[in-house]
Formats: structure tokens, sequence, C-alpha cells
């Protein structure tokens, strides 16, 4: 029986494994390059929240496979259940594949914790999985009260996704003292359930939930501080694992987070495979240790380096930064590197510096709004730590801005004399620009500091 063969095989189909493919055949024109998934519709990860509101369907959320036709990478939707390294072969569910290089993206499963009742149905978690979608937004469609777990990302942006279908009961039920607490500091996390809470949305923090009730089927939510909150339906929003089976049952070593072990190559323990995206194991940018941090964002730098690296070094992975960002209507949050919170929890001596103004000059011009920006520097060496924004839209692309500085290691002297450019209908003034003037400002402090 004849074996299919290609010269690169990637396996997974979301944004780590598309932009290996992508990234092989733009550096190895003349390599052949197959993407195997098992799934026949891809979703786009970060958009699956939107599903249940702005965006409407997961059909409308799908990564298109003419990406993959437009680069000439050729698709195989079948399960991988085996690699043979010593044959260089994928085993899958519609036979053997041959390889000569071999990138591993499977990306990761979501964590369902171990709660009583987890199992019942109207309880959901955030698989990437299109059927399986449909049916937890038909279930949201006629449910009344609904109690979504978890308070991070994912969990507050189904909440405010729900809201807008209305008539529901939603409330958000978490165990941090703050929603958000692991991503911004604190003064943010305040400002965004103040926006959670005037959309009606109802908060429960520094709470755990003890079980779930019902039959067959959820009914309720038990607490453990006692009492039980009504619900029809449940989303667990409560992180994710890597997906590193395939990799460990082929022998390839694992790293201290359950991920596959790459180097800053993105190379396995086999030299013939890499890996990327939320199956391989992560480095800080800040000290070298794991990180745990799982975002679109590093897969895809990830996904360029391994497609890069796969017949000759070129390319290294200078550690997981982490840039996020999200979204409540209007009101958009973004972290780039360390907030205060946790560059003191690490150990640096940190000094911050916030300043808050118009984005646009004057104030009253379209598309105005109030925009804070906080910077953290090492106070020794001024090098920029990481930053947060609050403000609209522009927050993201001001975020992406941080985190260029925080990559490159600028001082706060390094970012005061930033040459920007302005306008009155698209940026905050020259004179009140955030970024140079929360540089300003951390100088000034950093300077007090040195004084003997």
């Amino acid at each position: 029986m004849s074996v299919k063969t290609a010269d690169v095989i990637v396996i997974g189909g979301s944004a780590a494994g598309v932009t290996a493919a992508i990234t092989v055949r733009r550096h190895y024109p003349g390599k052949s390059v197959l993407l195997v998934r098992k799934e026949k519709q891809v979703m786009i990860p970060c958009g699956i929240p939107y599903i249940c509101g702005t965006v409407g369907s997961p059909d409308k959320n799908l990564i298109p496979d003419a990406v993959l036709e437009k680069e000439q990478v050729e698709l195989l939707v079948s399960e991988v259940t085996a690699i043979d390294r010593e044959r260089k072969r994928l085993i899958t569910a519609s036979g053997e594949v041959a390889y000569d290089r071999l990138i591993v993206a499977t990306g990761s499963h979501p964590v369902i914790p171990p709660i009583p009742g987890a199992a019942m149905d109207g309880v959901f978690t955030i698989l990437k999985d299109v059927d399986y979608l449909r049916r937890m937004q038909e279930c949201l469609k006629t449910a009344i009260d609904v109690v979504v777990v978890g308070g991070g990302f994912i969990g507050i942006e189904f909440a405010d996704e729900i809201r807008k279908t209305g008539g529901k009961t939603i409330t958000i039920v978490e165990i941090a003292p703050h929603c958000l607490s692991l991503s911004y500091d604190e003064e943010f996390c305040v400002e965004a359930e103040q926006v959670l809470q005037a959309n009606g949305i109802r908060i429960l923090t520094a709470t755990k939930v003890a079980g779930f009730t019902g039959n067959d089927r959820v009914t309720g939510v038990k607490l453990s501080s006692g009492g039980t909150i009504k619900a029809d339906a449940v989303i667990l929003g409560t992180g994710s694992k890597a997906n590193a089976e395939l990799g460990k049952a082929a022998g390839l070593r694992i790293g201290a987070t359950g991920a596959i072990n790459v180097d800053r190559t993105m190379r396995t323990s086999d030299k013939h495979i890499f890996a990327c995206g939320d199956c391989a194991e992560k480095i800080s940018f800040f000290g070298g240790g794991p990180s745990t941090l799982k975002l679109a964002s590093i897969a895809t730098l990830e996904a360029r380096i391994a497609g890069a690296n796969l017949f000759g070094i070129t390319r290294e992975n200078p550690g997981t930064v982490g840039v996020w960002s999200t979204a409540l209507g209007d009101f958009a949050l973004g972290t780039a590197g360390l907030t205060e919170t946790m560059a003191k929890a690490l150990g640096y001596d940190a000094v911050s510096a916030a300043v808050e103004g118009p984005n646009r000059h004057p104030a009253g011009m379209p598309g105005g709004a109030k925009t804070k920006v906080k910077l953290v520097f090492e106070s020794n060496s001024g090098v920029l730590l990481g930053g947060q924004v609050r403000g609209n839209g522009v927050a993201g692309e001001i975020i992406n801005a941080v985190s260029a500085c925080v990559q490159r290691r600028m001082t706060a002297e390094d970012i005061a004399m930033f040459q920007m450019g302005t306008h009155p209908a698209l940026t905050a003034s020259p004179i009140a620009y955030p970024l140079v003037n929360a540089a300003e400002l951390a100088i000034k402090e950093i300077r007090k500091r040195a004084r003997p």
C-alpha cells in the first residue's frame, strides 16, 4: 500500500498550525507542506465568546481554508493517533503519512474543575468544536439564569456577550478577590467590574463553587459560602491545559507545566520535530522560568520561529512577554509584560507611574475617550518591565507599542525620548502623550529613590 509523503507536516489547524504552515511555505518554497487536522471546521479561538452576541453563530467565527489554498498548503482532515518517530511517520485514521520534518501544534484542552455535577447537561466548557458550540448556543437561547464560573478573559467576555441577547440574569462567580486579577492590577480590575455591573451582570468574587444541582440537567450552582444560585446554563471559563498527549505518547520530552519541552528554536527532544502554540512549553521573558500563558499571539510567534527553523536555524524565541487585551463594549483593557503586582511578586524593585487623559486633542474630537497608561520599571536600571492601558478600542494598539518597548528592554529615559507622530483626530496631544509622560513621571520617582 502506498504511503502519502510530505517534506513538512503540521499537526493542528488553529492559530499556531496555520501560521506554521504558511511560514514554512514562505521560507522553503521548494518543500511540500501538508497540514493535518481532525476538525472539518476550525474556530477562531479568541472569537468564541462573541458567537453568543456580536457575531451570532459559530459558523461566522471560522478560520477559512482559503488561506491554506492560497499558500499551496495541502490539507488532510483526519485524526492523528500516533507519531512513529523511528520511521518518521504519522499514523492517522485514514492511513500513514511520511514526513521529513514535523511541527506539532495540537493546542490545548479546557480545564474542567472537579466540581460535583460538572458533567450534567447545561454545563459547558469552552471546547473549540463547532457542533459543541452550536449546542451551547441553542441552550443559551432559552436559558433565563446563566452562571459563568471564572472571571478571567473568557468568563467576562462570555458574560458580556450573553447579556447582549437580553432577558437573562447573568452571574459571574470568581474565586479570586477580583475578576481579571491574574492579568491586571487591582485598580483596572475594579473598573472592569464596574462596567460589568453597570450592564446588569452580577459579580460574586472571593467565592468558590461547591457543586451543581439538578438531576440530568443543571438547575443551580451551590456556593461554598452557602446558598444556591438558580442556573439553567453554566459556562466554565476556568482555564486550559496543554494538549501534549500525542507528543508524550511518542516519547518527546515534557516540560514542567505539562507541555512539550522545546528549546528557543522551538525544537523538541527529537531534532526532526518542532512544537509551537499551546501544546509547547513556554519560558518567561522575565527570568526564564516556566510560563503558563496561552495566547494566540504567543502561538503565532512560536509558529513563525518553528516554521523558519526546520532546515536551518535562523530564529530564536526571546521568551514569552505576554501581551493581551479585552473589551466590554467601548471599554478596553490591555497588558504587556508584567503588571506592578506581578513584578513585585517576582522580586523586582518596581517603580510605576500612571497618566490619564484624552486620546484626542482637543478632547471633544470624534472617537475621543479617557485613556489611562500605567508603566512599570525596574528602579535600578530603569528598564521597562510592563504596562497597562485602559481606554476605548485604541488601547489594543497602544499596548502593542508598550510590548515593543518591553521586548527591546527600553528604559524610562528611552521612552521619554520617544519620537511620536500625533494628529488631533487620531492620537493624544504631543504635550500629554501618555507613554512619554508616564516615563517622565517614573524617572522622577527613580531619581527620588536613588538619592542618599
